[in-house]
């Protein structure tokens, strides 16, 4: 396969990057909504249209740069509001609507992994359609578990620090929450040090190891 130019890449990133967030936000107010909560759903936040999910600077230009620039897929999307007041268990329920990201982004993993497989059944037929497939089908996997796994890392306002907030003992739970406010500099912090890609990337290896197409991702994007 040959290598990609910086422009070709950015052409198959966009839309895995778009999807990848998009269904991922999308996922949580369905959660909510399932739980009790239709403050997503009344303010249209329950859709697959990414118009309603971007951010401008943390969608697209922070994810692209970070990529680039680290290797490490970094971003956000408007937060999907969830009234805490009309889950049926609160905490229980937050803990599965931050969960819904996630899972929704390790589905979409398998889904693009699979289009890596029927990409590589049509290679031989069309290698003009087989190709572009499989990038795509790479970057996909790639994004999303990237996602999943820097969503599910415990800290504040992350996926992952909303389920450790919900397991925590009510004692330690409160004073947990009082760091979120400054969860989002640490995290920077970390990324930026390269204590995040350390902590996180045995993860994302292994993740990535049970995905199909496993050793197409590994040779375009972690070579």
């Amino acid at each position: 396969m040959d290598i990609l130019n910086h422009a070709q890449l950015l052409a198959i990133l966009i839309l895995p990057v778009l999807f990848a967030i998009t269904v991922h936000e999308a996922a949580h107010g369905w959660a909510a909504g399932r739980l009790g909560d239709r403050t997503a759903r009344l303010l249209g936040r329950v859709t697959l249209n990414p118009l309603k999910h971007i951010d401008p600077i943390g969608t697209l230009l922070v994810p692209l740069v970070t990529f680039f620039l680290t290797g490490f897929l970094f971003g956000w999307a408007k937060p999907v509001p969830v009234d805490v007041r009309n889950l049926r268990q609160p905490r229980r329920d937050m803990a599965l609507v931050a969960l819904a990201g996630p899972g929704a982004n390790l589905v979409m993993a398998i889904l693009w992994g699979l289009a890596i497989q029927l990409a590589l059944a049509l290679w031989s037929i069309s290698p003009w359609v087989a190709q572009p497939l499989a990038y795509m089908g790479a970057a996909g996997v790639l994004i999303n578990v990237l996602l999943m796994v820097l969503n599910l890392f415990p800290l504040l306002p992350l996926d992952g620090g909303r389920v450790l907030n919900a397991l925590l003992p009510r004692r330690l739970a409160l004073p947990f929450a009082r760091l979120e406010p400054y969860g989002l500099i640490l995290l920077v912090i970390l990324l930026v040090t390269g204590v995040l890609g350390t902590l996180l990337h045995p993860l994302i290896e292994l993740a990535i190891s049970l995905m199909p197409g496993a050793g197409v991702v590994r040779e375009l994007f972690m070579t």
